[in-house]
């Protein structure tokens, strides 16, 4: 299963573990059920997308891309700067563009952020998404770098995708690709945010990278071992690829071990080919022809974070479903089951992320400290459908999940591990992929949960 980690902060998860005992922790599942038609939302989303959006901040350098998907591209550069890459051990010199953001008062107090972004980055150019937090006690974070990204990995044009490290004020920290605070107790929440993002490319080069969506997830889920259980509300199915990440042990070991670390990107190609996409025989040609279902290779190299060491790097998930024609990603968080029986109404999977013990997910076989999976439906009784990618075979990765045991290790955002130890959970944590031309029930679908 992936290693990715979900980190929360020490004191919470000290002050949890000193009030809570494992009763607590062990009934979340078996709790008696009760109706959620909408839980009380706890994120707050606002993403940049249109020409007007586009329009409202800070341009050095920047133009809009008036068209039929709007965005930012390289008009005129205003500077010039060297990175050293640390991934290869060179250092070039980049003309560069940039874009600010307006200040965004989120509805929620946030202990986290996340940012996403959507864009096309030929080779030879990249960008940089950055973000700046206001407290509530009015101080504000530093500029935090939350990726360096680039579609491709060129060994001659490009640079290495990368997540940032050792990203701190004292107050919040950037663990991979999350903003969160140091004390979600007692520290000053995030009342507000901007984004940046630059535009890089070889000097005197004429081409540009355009960034179509970019945007954060700013959030403030309670702490819980258990959350409220949910009624059911849909019968559908989706029919969603099914692919395995287990058929891929062995193979390219350097993006993160092969195939056994590759949840997430498999759980993104089975959503992007849901969606009528897929990499063309040219772009695979790279992969070896005795491997079955090269474009899962194909995801694993390309959303690869060279500083993480893996693949599960949430927004990289995301953008890498971008480059992908018409084709839009988002992270996010949801509220409860109901939320996501809404969107697969309007035929919307999701990825969803979590952690459990083996014994607290009947018919999955492991257990994990994060994995990724895709939902494709709910059975008459409510239960959960997905494409688990941590099957033996294609044909075994559809599962059905009690719903209630779903649900739990999905939204809760602690738990203790096979040591007993408290660690963290995603609380709702999930990748949503759609297209840019949407009917109007998938539009509202998006709407309701906060994605526009």
């Amino acid at each position: 299963m992936s290693r990715r980690t979900v980190l929360g902060t020490a004191a919470a998860v000290a002050a949890l573990a000193a009030t809570a005992g494992p009763a607590l922790a062990a009934g979340g599942p078996s709790s008696p059920r009760r109706a959620t038609p909408h839980a009380d939302r706890s994120v707050d989303n606002r993403f940049w997308t249109s020409c007007a959006d586009w329009r409202t901040g800070t341009a050095e350098g920047t133009a809009v891309v008036s068209a039929a998907r709007a965005g930012l591209r390289i008009a005129e550069p205003v500077g010039r700067a060297d990175y050293a890459d640390p991934h290869t051990g060179t250092t070039a010199t980049w003309e560069y563009a940039r874009w600010t953001s307006p200040t965004h008062r989120s509805t929620v107090p946030a202990t986290e952020l996340i940012a996403s972004w959507n864009a096309r980055t030929p080779a030879g150019t990249w960008i940089q998404v950055e973000l700046r937090g206001t407290y509530a006690d009015g101080t504000t974070s530093p500029w935090y770098v939350m990726g360096r990204w680039a579609s491709g990995d060129d060994k001659e044009a490009d640079i290495r995708r990368t997540s940032v490290d050792d990203q701190s004020d004292g107050k919040s920290t950037v663990w991979t690709d999350t903003l969160a605070l140091d004390d979600a107790e007692a520290g000053p929440r995030v009342t507000s945010y901007q984004l940046r993002v630059t535009l890089y490319r070889r000097p005197g080069a004429t081409v540009t990278p355009t960034v179509w969506r970019l945007g954060a997830m700013a959030s403030a889920v309670p702490d819980r071992f258990q959350v409220p259980a949910s009624e059911p509300g849909l019968t559908k199915e989706l029919t969603v690829p099914r692919y395995s990440q287990e058929t891929h042990i062995g193979q390219y070991p350097e993006y993160d071990n092969g195939g056994e670390a590759w949840c997430s990107p498999t759980s993104s190609q089975m959503i992007i080919e849901y969606w009528g996409r897929r990499p063309t025989p040219g772009e695979l040609a790279w992969v070896d022809p005795s491997y079955a279902d090269p474009q899962v290779c194909h995801a694993a190299r390309f959303t690869f974070d060279y500083q993480y060491n893996g693949c599960g790097n949430w927004p990289f998930n995301a953008a890498y479903a971008s480059t992908y024609k018409d084709l839009q990603g988002v992270v996010t968080r949801l509220a409860s089951l109901t939320e996501l029986e809404s969107l697969i109404a309007a035929g919307i999977p999701a990825i969803t992320s979590q952690s459990f013990l083996k014994e607290e997910l009947t018919g999955a076989g492991y257990g994990t400290a994060g994995h990724l999976m895709t939902v494709i439906g709910f059975t008459a009784d409510g239960d959960v459908i997905a494409n688990d990618p941590a099957s033996p075979s294609n044909e075994a990765v559809r599962r059905v999940y009690k719903r209630r045991e779903f649900e739990n290790i999905w939204l809760r955002t602690k738990r203790y591990n096979a040591t007993g130890k408290v660690v963290s959970g995603t609380g709702g944590v999930c990748y949503l992929y759609f297209p840019t031309k949407l009917s109007a029930r998938q539009r509202a679908a998006l709407a309701a949960v906060g994605i526009r």
